[in-house]
């Protein structure tokens, strides 16, 4: 079910119109001021509109139409006109959700993001030095800033390409800014789920253009959410590509540090075990034992590890500053939102010095933490770089747009019922969902509004109003579940031919994914799925032939098939008629009248071949009854 579109959503053009009306001595920022008499400040009933110039440092990463364009046309100090255009927006009732793509539209439209993904920029610090003002550089940066999003924003008009919400405030852009200045070494945290998605390739060529002997690390966070085989894949794209990556899981960490706790474990009992478990992977080096742990390309570094990895990354000291060898290494954490930043130190420095939160953009400004006597950790406020996006729900399903303050919840919806199977869905959540049938349409794969309902009556969550599904408040726990982890989905690298997903995340979709309640007997394999059917068809029919598969049958069909073939007192093997008319023989009428004129040279011309054009000349001419003309 589409939802109507909200009556008080408004475009740029209503805005400017809507502004017209504000009352005298009632001035907002992004509205209109009138004179006394009615008329704008010039008499001539025109609006002016202005903004107030200050600094914002929350994240800002989508605007109204009309903040957006006031914002810009602050930057440049230039006026403005506007007219109103309409749009119309057509919406098809149909298995396909108008907020997703087709996969030959998703297939276009990954080829032109492809060919366009090297313009996509982060902004640029202007150069300045000891002769440069405040005001000027300060202007020079707003020059630098617009700039920057006239070109995504050409590159988007141009090439019609859907890109992210990134962020649009400068005061963020700054904080990055001086990230980078002070970093030797600059690590991008990603989620593992889907790391191309959160890293931008043009941060790392910024960071060489501020200094080359500056280095860049990916680090793969949540990596305990992949498989072994999914991490051998990626690592296996990283090293083609030539990206210096480590997997790493904050949760993990966590999970090592709140057991040492708990058992009390001392430092040197630690060391014994670090020693031990060293001399085991020699042990295993030796036998020939190849497994997961002996792989350091797909193995998940331990939290001691991860400091000795950075200062194994970071450029030389003493060639970057003669004479400071005594300097800290300063280690720059810059990414998107939500990836774990803040957990990642938090796991670094064993307590809760950095403030954590599931809402994108806690951190405003960043933070240095001084993890030990030569590391520095520099924290940078969470950024969502420009990128390319198929869709809204993808953004969403990915932990980049809250969801708490979503209002479309049926695209992402979809796209989880399209990526999950329904026999797990139902296993996880222990849920019958309710699918349109083949025979009547279907797709097989439910749709998002089928998800939430069957969710929604499972939970009772009902509106208040009529009583129905609150398919929004069922939309919040499942996106939630995704996003947190509970409900897997792991992309698949890029390659030639394209991975199929689903094969890439079958692991996943197995019953020990499954909460320990729902384990046993909670999930049929497809396999098992389609032995029942088999057994139930061969209860009925007496054999089963190989190359038949019985498919699900709808609800209208059964009361067709019931209608049809409906047993009769006298003769069970008497079928009644599935018309509702009568039976009329052929060549006849209702009445029994025999057919004429053009209905029987219809049925003359079916029955011998010939046009119905031959059997007209053959048999004759029309035959007109015309009454006497009336002078």
């Amino acid at each position: 079910m589409v939802l109507a579109e909200s009556k008080n959503r408004v475009g740029l053009g209503r805005a400017l119109m809507n502004a017209r009306g504000v009352s005298k001595n009632q001035s907002r920022r992004g509205q209109g001021t009138r004179s006394r008499n009615g008329l704008g400040p010039g008499g001539d009933g025109s609006v002016r509109y202005t903004t107030e110039i200050q600094k914002e440092y929350g994240s800002i990463t989508e605007q109204a139409a009309l903040d957006e364009f006031l914002a810009t046309a602050e930057l440049a100090d230039t006026d403005f006109t506007a007219e109103r255009m309409n749009y119309i927006t057509v919406v098809h009732n149909s298995q396909q959700n108008p907020y997703l793509l087709t996969p030959e539209q998703e297939k276009s439209a990954i080829k032109k993001q492809n060919s366009a993904r090297g313009n996509l920029t982060v902004p640029r610090r202007p150069a300045w030095d000891e002769n440069t003002t405040p005001t000027e550089l300060d202007r020079l940066e707003r020059d630098s800033f617009l700039q920057w999003r006239r070109g995504l924003a050409e590159l988007q008009q141009n090439l019609d390409l859907l890109m992210t919400p990134f962020e649009r405030n400068l005061e963020m852009w700054r904080q990055l800014w001086r990230v980078i200045e002070r970093s030797d070494l600059i690590v991008q945290i990603v989620d593992a789920r889907n790391p191309l998605m959160f890293r931008s390739e043009d941060l790392e060529r910024y960071v060489q253009e501020v200094d080359k002997k500056k280095r860049n690390l990916l680090l793969v966070n949540k990596a305990d959410m992949m498989t072994y085989a999914q991490r051998k894949a990626w690592a296996d794209y990283f090293e083609q590509e030539g990206i210096q990556y480590k997997f790493f899981s904050a949760h993990l960490a966590k999970e090592e540090l709140e057991k040492a706790e708990l058992e009390g474990v001392t430092e040197s009992e630690s060391e014994d075990e670090e020693l031990a478990e060293e001399a085991a992977k020699k042990l295993d080096l030796k036998e020939g034992d190849q497994t997961e742990i002996e792989d350091e390309r797909t193995r998940i570094l331990k939290i001691d590890e991860l400091e000795e990895l950075f200062l194994s990354n970071t450029p030389d000291i003493e060639g970057m500053w003669p004479g400071l060898c005594d300097r800290k290494v300063t280690i720059g954490l810059v990414g998107y939102p939500n990836v774990g930043k803040s957990s990642t130190i938090n796991a670094l420095i064993g307590s809760k010095k950095v403030s954590v939160s599931a809402t994108p953009g806690k951190t405003k400004h960043f933070q240095t933490i001084h993890l030990s006597p030569s590391v520095i950790l520099c924290d940078c406020p969470g950024l969502v770089f420009p990128n390319f996006a198929t869709t809204k729900a993808e953004l969403v399903v990915n932990g980049i747009l809250p969801i708490d303050q979503l209002r479309e919840f049926t695209g992402p919806a979809a796209l989880v019922a399209k990526r999950i199977p329904k026999d797990f869905l139902e296993a996880i959540y222990g849920i019958k969902i309710e699918v349109r049938p083949l025979d009547e349409g279907g797709t097989g794969i439910p749709t998002g509004e089928e998800l939430l309902i069957a969710y929604a009556k499972a939970r009772g969550f009902t509106k208040t109003s009529a009583g129905q599904p609150d398919e929004s408040r069922a939309a919040r726990y499942i996106l939630k579940d995704m996003v947190n982890g509970k409900l897997l989905f792991v992309h698949p690298p890029p390659s030639d031919p394209p991975t199929d997903p689903k094969k890439f995340n079958e692991e996943h979709f197995t019953e020990e994914y499954l909460p320990a309640k729902r384990q046993t007997g909670a999930l049929l394999t497809a396999a098992q799925h389609q032995a029942l059917q088999d057994e139930a068809f061969a209860s009925t029919s007496g054999s089963v032939d190989e190359d038949f598969v019985p498919l699900p049958v709808g609800q209208n069909t059964k009361n067709v098939d019931k209608q049809f073939f409906t047993k009769q007192a006298k003769s069970s093997s008497y079928v009644s008629s599935p018309f509702k008319g009568a039976y009329v023989p052929t060549g006849q009428t209702a009445t029994g009248k025999p057919l004429s004129g053009r209905k029987a040279r219809a049925l003359l011309a079916a029955e011998t071949g010939m046009t119905p054009e031959e059997v007209r000349r053959l048999t004759g001419t029309k035959k007109h009854f015309k009454g006497k003309r009336k002078m």
